[in-house]
């Protein structure tokens, strides 16, 4: 009887944190879509690494915002549709398309988690040809 308890428990939690995560890259893909840097914020880390098809660096929190908007405000977000998502033991990862006035662009998040919640930590924007 134990064991069952036990094994009910363990699936629980897995499937409690899964739902977290996914909620968390539903939220992020929600801001994406609307280009609304300030509701993407809260998930970003404090440092984050950004590539753009011209630059890439690693910002602060507050650098990568404005750089995050810049892009957004430049390129004039249309839609973002997720195309892959999924988890390892370090990371989560989301895939997909966002499209702006000025092309597609390939778009790839990294979350790590840190204490209870996930944190974006790299996020590449790669035109596609």
């Amino acid at each position: 009887m134990k064991n069952i308890a036990g094994l009910a428990l363990a699936l629980l939690t897995l499937f409690l944190v899964s739902f977290k995560t996914l909620f968390s890259i539903d939220a992020v893909a929600t801001a994406i879509r609307s280009g609304d840097v300030a509701q993407l914020s809260p998930y970003l880390d404090y440092r984050v690494d950004i590539a753009l098809p011209d630059k890439s660096d690693t910002y602060s929190k507050t650098q990568a915002e404005m750089v995050i908007r810049d892009f957004f405000a430049n390129n004039g977000v249309r839609n973002f549709q997720v195309k892959q998502k999924g988890e390892n033991a370090d990371f989560v990862f989301c895939v997909g398309i966002l499209q702006t006035y000025n092309g597609n662009y390939r778009t790839s998040l990294f979350f790590k988690q840190k204490g209870d919640k996930q944190y974006l930590q790299d996020l590449r924007f790669q035109l596609i040809q």
